[in-house]
């Protein structure tokens, strides 16, 4: 008898343990290629950031509103090469990101900037999803577009720092 239950245990975790492993992610380096459909097809460098939650692209005279009762956000992106079009996308929410000025984690001097957060399509690949992005001026850094934790989850990624530009240019 209880050999005939271990073995129905077994066998029902195995049922449980197998979409995890069926589901091996998608091997990506630190900077990867990625279109932004919704953005007119923009071609734009990105770097894979498991440090960071949300994903944030590079964004100037950014400037919330309201469009029939709805938060909506006018941008420009903030990029080398990029034309002056401007973009409006409705408000998915308003994220509070935590800065610091040094290394030193226990400090919390400086106050969260808020960032309007907009869903957006992005493709990696053939692959593509929507995720959550934030809008703020990145043009200070080498790489106009941050991939954060949660949109390497949607994409189902993992990232080798090891490897640079592992994906095809984005064809979704």
């Amino acid at each position: 008898m209880e050999a005939q239950y271990v073995k129905s245990l077994l066998a029902l975790l195995s049922l449980i343990a197998l979409p995890v492993l069926a589901a091996e992610p998608t091997l990506y380096g630190r900077y990867e290629y990625i279109a932004l459909p919704e953005i007119g097809g923009e071609v734009l460098k990105a770097k894979m950031d498991t440090g960071a939650l949300t994903a944030s692209l590079s964004a100037k005279d950014i400037e919330t509103f309201t469009r029939d009762g709805e938060d909506w956000v006018r941008f420009r992106l903030a990029t080398k090469d990029a034309s002056n079009k401007v973009y409006e996308h409705k408000v998915a929410r308003i994220s509070k990101i935590k800065t610091r000025s040094e290394e030193d984690e226990d400090e919390d001097t400086a106050a969260p900037t808020k960032r309007p957060v907009v869903d957006l399509e992005l493709c990696l690949g053939n692959v593509k999803r929507t995720v959550e992005v934030n809008l703020t001026d990145r043009s200070s850094f080498n790489y106009p577009l941050l991939i954060g934790a949660k949109a390497l989850r949607e994409f189902g990624a993992a990232v080798n720092p090891a490897r640079r530009f592992t994906a095809d240019k984005p064809d979704c």
